[in-house]
């Protein structure tokens, strides 16, 4: 692969990761992820 194809696609893939990233923030999947996390570990413990 030549050296500016792979910059390219490189930037591309920075590019898409990071508009993936900001879709997550926006849909609030982090916080549905933590309510997740901290259900799972209470039911481990015997609490919830």
């Amino acid at each position: 692969m030549k050296k500016k194809t792979a910059t390219i696609l490189r930037w591309g893939i920075l590019i898409l990761a990071a508009c993936f990233i900001i879709l997550g923030i926006v849909t609030e999947e982090p916080v549905l992820i933590l309510q997740k996390a901290v259900r799972a570990c209470l039911e481990c413990i015997g609490i919830g």
